[in-house]
């Protein structure tokens, strides 16, 4: 498939879907200048009795589908943590320096900024049970979030069963294609209304709105720009101390 930088860029939810079928190219003044293809995690093979296998990498898959109380038993007999999207169980791995660098100063700004408001920001780890219909239930565990019915969602266990309105991550060198696409898709098709994409590799900052299941807009920050929330008018990150 062929697409425009501009229509790609309009119509962001949408092309996302279309990648996990077929291959897009994107094309800029007439010219292939990029290619937009469905991720694929590598599968790290199991060992004898071990559900993910020692050998496991940062980010590794169960080595098949499984079913959302296959999900709920390894989760509940580990104490290790994992996500569970569209049928794949992902065991997450210790993070490192620059990663908690970068979270430790959104937990700061966002911490300060919500205090005394009904908005309370929230950090990993933290299980957010997102569904795009009954059948279809995925568990994450986004770096931070903002969650303004935490009252209102709570089950009798304590969890929050509820939808954030506004979710960070911080990318890694084994998320990057998950967060980016993967993680994207879900959020915006389950309620999130806002994503924050934290690249300490570039050191940017991308926010995207979402609005009934697309991107209804999106934004990137470089070294030296104040990145802005675009739903909470006033929350504002300076990109430069993310990764100071």
């Amino acid at each position: 498939m062929l697409v425009n930088a501009t229509d790609l860029k309009n119509n962001l939810g949408r092309y996302l879907r279309d990648a996990a079928r077929e291959e897009i190219i994107i094309l800029s003044n007439g010219r292939r200048i990029a290619r937009l293809s469905a991720y694929v995690e590598p599968v790290s093979q199991p060992s004898a009795g071990l559900p993910l296998g020692e050998e496991a990498v940062a980010y590794s898959c169960y080595p098949r589908k499984a079913t959302y109380a296959e999900y709920l038993e390894i989760s509940a007999n580990s104490e290790e943590r994992y996500e569970y999207i569209d049928g794949a169980i992902y065991l997450m791995d210790s993070p490192v320096t620059i990663h908690q660098t970068a979270l430790g100063e959104l937990h700061f700004v966002f911490a300060s900024w919500f205090r005394n408001k009904s908005c309370r920001p929230m950090l990993a780890p933290y299980d957010i049970t997102l569904k795009r219909c009954a059948a279809d239930i995925n568990v994450v565990q986004p770096d931070l979030m903002v969650i303004c019915d935490l009252n209102e969602h709570l089950s009798d266990r304590g969890y929050y069963m509820g939808v954030p309105s506004l979710v960070v991550e911080i990318l890694s060198e084994s998320t990057r294609g998950k967060d980016s696409v993967k993680k994207l898709d879900l959020y915006l098709s389950t309620g999130i209304r806002e994503y924050w994409l934290v690249n300490p590799f570039n050191r940017e900052v991308t926010i995207f709105q979402f609005e009934k299941n697309d991107v209804a807009a999106s934004k990137n920050y470089r070294l030296g720009d104040t990145a802005s929330s675009m739903i909470f008018e006033g929350l504002q990150v300076c990109v430069a101390a993310l990764f100071a």
